[in-house]
């Protein structure tokens, strides 16, 4: 059997896709993008040069798949689109245009259906509801309910009929959104849990449309085959769905941004394909689904191979460029406006070993813009500089690179401190000895720190989780256990702080809403509680806040506020000399 990279390849390897009849038996593709996050062209608008893979790339093997005349190729994207660049901003917040950037470019790749993701939501529903009407192919998802009617607010499914073949194709999405944005953004929506859904709507599928093959288009990971019984809704549940709701032959996953090509066997004992194409459009994931033609209109599904396709050394489509060259360049323009100038480089990389000029910048932004007296944030990158110079708009998503909105909350002293013990739980090591590691990396069976192709996949938890804190004065003692480690000495001014005294504190409104548990598990607040304990919310994201921030100011010299430090300190210094070598491999 051909390769599938060949067969996407074929117009530069002579395997073109054809028909694929071979008496009986016909072959279907399904290539799916996921996880984009606005990487249109193969160019990074951030950092100021070009990129190998794109949907660009994506479109200049989507367009050869499709010269042959007879080509069953279809083409799915599994969300997260609309953010992660300038350009998505530039398209969903300032261009003025008849269509919107994203419907424009989806529609010239004549995509099939899409399902939407909670990076999608995130715009908001100017944003989305904009290009649910623009878009030439359904957009999916089937747990995401009107709280008026209970019905999808989203097409739930589509049928996708190729040589006679109806391939139906279920999109489903991550339910937690409730727990990462402020409800002002999915005002009107319910999210259904994913289990629940895929069972109702898989049985109705089956029974309204006959299709010979059904597929799952899903915004979310793998997640455990066999969770808890007390963990659903679950955040990933792609893989109890394969495993625990029979229907399915294929299922691609996103969200988690992982790379996966796997076969799990159903409660029924069939086999489903599993896919995940990772993000950025760095692969398109492929499924070949065989069917043989029983007798006429009546097929009998065969199986299902996959592939991950790569695109960092296709050429990016010509048409794409000509027809968005005028777009490419305001987005340039924009990107490149300058807003005020850095005295000195920022190092994103300290961010993780203590009190950092990168952070520290956030909290000066936070508590001045909401008066608050104190102000939680994590580094939202690692890894970079940011170097002297002119701090143009692009390098604020550098800096801060979600849509996340400033959020005003009343939390008590206590609270505070709870917070903090949960979050330096997930960030720093239980130090035994100054020989240990200070950061909490993955380990091996045999103790040793799995190896990774980026910094952040080392860590046992994701770095947009550290948070840390400003307007308080205090110590991390990493030789002690996690509940037991931070001491307040006080606040910033010199006031004494009080556990059981309510304070003003600034935070983004995913870390507000219960993202990452920092308020639920660590200050043990109830979800349905956080809502009332918002004091105000910024009308604009926190970047936009930034840039306002810093417009009027002909220059900005950065500099760590020292409020924090982790003790023993000879055991901070060993542990994160070690760390960094390590990091930095």
């Amino acid at each position: 059997m051909k390769s599938l990279r060949l067969l996407l390849l074929g117009f530069l390897l002579l395997g073109l896709v054809a028909p694929h009849i071979y008496g009986r038996e016909i072959k279907i593709h399904i290539a799916v993008t996921t996880d984009v996050h606005a990487r249109l062209f193969p160019y990074d608008f951030i950092h100021d040069r070009p990129m190998q893979a794109s949907l660009a790339n994506v479109f200049y093997l989507i367009e050869s798949a499709r010269l042959r005349q007879g080509s069953n190729l279809i083409l799915l994207d599994n969300g997260d689109l609309l953010q992660g660049s300038p350009a998505a901003y530039y398209a969903n917040f300032v261009q003025e245009s008849d269509k919107n950037l994203f419907s424009r470019v989806m529609n010239l790749m004549k995509y099939d259906a899409a399902t939407i993701g909670n990076h999608d939501i995130e715009a908001g529903p100017d944003v989305y509801n904009r290009l649910k009407d623009e878009f030439k192919f359904p957009w999916l998802g089937a747990n995401v309910l009107d709280k008026t009617t209970g019905k999808p607010y989203f097409e739930p499914y589509t049928v996708i009929r190729r040589q006679g073949i109806r391939i139906a194709v279920l999109g489903l999405t991550s339910p937690s959104v409730p727990n990462w944005l402020p409800p002002k953004l999915w005002e009107g929506l319910m999210f259904q849990d994913m289990v629940e859904a895929a069972s109702y709507w898989v049985n109705y599928i089956r029974e309204h449309e006959a299709p010979d093959a059904i597929v799952g288009l899903f915004h979310s990971g793998i997640g455990p085959l066999q969770p808890p019984a007390d963990a659903h809704p679950l955040e990933n549940a792609s893989g109890y769905i394969a495993k625990n709701v029979p229907g399915f032959q294929v299922i691609f996953t996103g969200h988690d941004h992982r790379e996966r090509l796997q076969s799990i066997t159903n409660i029924d004992g069939d086999e489903v394909l599993v896919i995940g194409g990772g993000h950025f459009a760095e692969n398109i994931g492929v499924a070949e689904l065989t069917f043989n033609r029983v007798e006429r209109r009546v097929y009998a599904f065969r199986g299902a191979i996959g592939e991950l396709v790569s695109t960092r050394n296709i050429a990016p489509s010509q048409t794409f460029f000509r027809t968005f060259e005028k777009d490419v360049s305001e987005i340039l323009i924009f990107s490149k406006e300058v807003v005020t100038w850095l005295n000195n480089d920022l190092n994103t990389m300290d961010a993780l070993f203590g009190s950092a000029a990168f952070t520290d910048l956030v909290h000066q932004v936070q508590l001045q813009s909401t008066g608050a007296d104190i102000s939680f944030t994590a580094p939202l990158v690692v890894g970079e500089t940011i170097n002297a110079g002119q701090l143009q708009r692009r390098d604020f998503f550098r800096m801060y690179e979600y849509e996340n909105y400033l959020y005003t909350m009343s939390l008590t002293g206590q609270e505070v401190v709870d917070f903090l013990e949960y979050s330096y739980g997930l960030w720093l090591n239980e130090m035994q000895d100054d020989s240990d590691h200070l950061l909490r990396f993955r380990l091996n069976n045999d103790g040793t720190v799995a190896s990774a192709r980026h910094p952040r996949h080392m860590l046992s938890n994701p770095f947009y989780n550290f948070d840390s804190a400003a307007g308080i004065r205090y110590q991390v003692d990493v030789s002690k256990p996690v509940g037991s480690r931070v001491h307040i000495l006080g606040m910033e001014n010199g006031d004494p702080f009080h556990a059981e005294r309510t304070y003003r504190v600034a935070i983004n409104s995913y870390r507000g809403s219960g993202g990452g548990g920092h308020l639920t598990h660590g200050a043990m607040i109830p979800h349905e509680e956080l809502q009332s304990r918002i004091i105000a919310t910024s009308e604009n994201d926190i970047r936009s806040v930034m840039i306002e921030y810093f417009s009027d100011k002909e220059s900005i010299t950065p500099e760590p506020r020292n409020n924090w430090q982790v003790i023993p300190e000879s055991w901070k210094d060993k542990g994160m000399a070690k760390d960094m070598e390590l990091l930095m491999q």
